[in-house]
């Protein structure tokens, strides 16, 4: 898998995928929609939700929701226009436990745009987050009716999220003895000419680290020499395109050397690593959509024909990073579909085997194509709920 290249990509697409599914009722933060506009008329009629109410709001450190006095419940638009002179971030909250409806992010001054959201019953503010002032909460609001809304969440902090981020970087620190074995072995077998050998340990060793996926925003550019394109004739596809495409072992030494000395350099510098723990929420999302993207495109199989056993090492590394946030996803995202959704893409692909991509039938490709693109939308929320918001 090619890394890192999906890190604000991923997040992006997280957010919007919370957006849809919160329609339902079933995920968490409605986020604004639309580009940044002039205040005025015609905001409601560009927005796309011409069809739906709308409610113009203001937000600035003396001024915050100023607009809206009374509330209905159902589908609604807020149009939040930022009359402050400084870039602003505005969250519709649940006054008493602070917990998130829907935000606008980085609204800049003089400009609106529209926040989408479906209320219930209850009570509601505008928490206005200009920069370089502190958080205004603006006056509550009371909504009386029927009908489900967006479900709000509390937003997590960084110290929530620092256990998890240690535990991570004590089993990544676990994992990586074994790798510099496989991949010592991978260079003895390429080192001797054997090829049937190297292919095996090849394919034990590349699997060994595509299950680290989590932790390769921390490995910097160590990673693009392991498991870069092999354009660049370094790391795992270096080697891998050598042992399928020349049917040999012939001038591989000195790239499975090099690929020994990276992988150990990276086992001894890991200790010293500090792994931000803002990245473990968007990698549960990232790892599968890079799978997507890369492996079940096919564009990294260089000949192993190996596409969906590196996906099955990639969903490893997901349950991995699930589990250490399962304390903080429980309460806020639908941890039995994201569940759900984990399993049947393993049970997909253990039930097209060791067949090489470009082997399955349509209708497998299909299912395959179909519980994987299910699975990075369940997992979208758990980007959206665990990015770290600014709340004072």
């Amino acid at each position: 898998m090619e890394r890192g290249r999906l890190e604000r990509a991923g997040r992006t697409t997280a957010l919007a995928a919370a957006a849809a599914v919160a329609l339902t009722g079933v995920a968490v933060w409605q986020l604004s929609g639309g580009a940044q506009r002039s205040p005025g008329a015609g905001v409601a009629q560009g927005d796309g939700y011409a069809a739906l109410p709308h409610v113009s709001v203001q937000t600035s450190p003396g001024g915050c929701g100023t607009g809206w006095a009374s509330g209905h419940p159902g589908l609604q638009v807020f149009d939040v226009t930022n009359s402050g002179v400084s870039p602003a971030d505005v969250q519709l909250v649940e006054p008493r436990s602070g917990a998130v409806l829907g935000e606008v992010e980085s609204l800049a001054p003089n400009r609106s745009r529209p926040l989408l959201v479906r209320l219930a019953a209850g009570s509601y503010a505008f928490r206005c987050l200009q920069q370089d002032t502190d958080a205004v909460t603006g006056p509550t609001v009371t909504v009386t009716g029927d009908g489900r809304g967006t479900p709000a969440v509390v937003p997590v902090t960084q110290q929530d999220l620092i256990p998890a981020a240690l535990a991570y970087q004590h089993w990544v620190a676990g994992q990586l003895p074994a790798l510099v074995t496989d991949v010592d072995a991978l260079h003895s077998a390429v080192a001797s000419g054997d090829l049937a050998g190297a292919k095996q340990r090849w394919l034990t060793a590349h699997l060994a680290y595509e299950r680290l996926g989590a932790a390769y925003g921390a490995f910097g550019d160590v990673d693009g020499e392991i498991n870069g394109p092999r354009s660049q004739a370094t790391g795992f596809h270096g080697v891998g395109y050598g042992l399928w495409h020349q049917g040999s072992t012939t001038g591989l030494e000195p790239v499975a050397a090099k690929l020994l000395s990276d992988v150990q350099g990276l086992a001894a510098a890991w200790p010293k690593v500090q792994l931000d723990p803002a990245v473990l929420g968007v990698r549960a999302h990232e790892i599968v959509e890079n799978a997507i993207e890369f492996e079940l495109s096919g564009r990294t199989d260089y000949g192993s024909g190996s596409s969906l056993a590196t996906v099955g090492a990639n969903l490893d590394g997901t349950a991995e990073v699930l589990s250490l946030l399962r304390p903080l996803l429980t309460s806020r995202v639908p941890m039995p579909q994201i569940d759900a959704a984990m399993a049947a893409a393993r049970a997909q692909l253990t039930a097209d085997g060791s067949v090489p991509l470009g082997g399955l039938t349509q209708p497998q490709r299909e299912r395959l194509n179909a519980v994987f693109g299910d699975l990075v939308e369940q997992l979208a929320p758990v980007a959206a709920v665990l990015d770290i918001r600014r709340t004072q």
